[in-house]
């Protein structure tokens, strides 16, 4: 699938149309599940880290180890872009997108689906996921 056609399915307009980020937001708060939101955030970095992380990743080790290094990566690259920007070493991203992905399986795991639920309690289940990884990454970087 050309990047294109991955963003149409996943915001539901086509690569620059002026309703792709609000549907972006939209269709990723309100997602089902914690995973589904992620199928909905950032379609084009998504798009990539899929091609060339996830999926190569994905034919050599189990599913749950090639999401969490895909998710690892990710939050490399937003530290390298804080680190270029700040010219300060940090972590912080890597430590929170580590967390989110063990959310992310966890909530897998538990075949979490709220679905039947009206949008704006999916979109607080999926920020609650989100702000508590985000509390987590806070306090073990007091820790250290």
């Amino acid at each position: 699938m050309k990047l294109n056609e991955y963003v149409k399915k996943r915001n539901g307009v086509p690569l620059g149309n002026s309703k792709s980020l609000p549907n972006n937001i939209y269709r990723a708060l309100g997602a089902k599940n914690f995973s589904s939101f992620w199928n909905y955030w950032n379609p084009i970095f998504g798009y990539y880290l899929g091609i060339y992380i996830f999926k190569p990743l994905k034919k050599r080790v189990p599913k749950e180890i090639a999401l969490l290094a895909t998710f690892i990566f990710c939050g490399m690259v937003h530290d390298a872009v804080t680190i270029a920007v700040r010219w300060k070493v940090s972590f912080f991203f890597t430590i929170w997108f580590v967390l989110m992905g063990i959310a992310l399986i966890i909530t897998r795991y538990f075949n979490q689906n709220v679905n039947k639920q009206i949008w704006a309690i999916r979109a607080l289940i999926n920020l609650s996921i989100i702000a508590l990884c985000f509390i987590l990454t806070i306090y073990l970087r007091k820790l250290t």
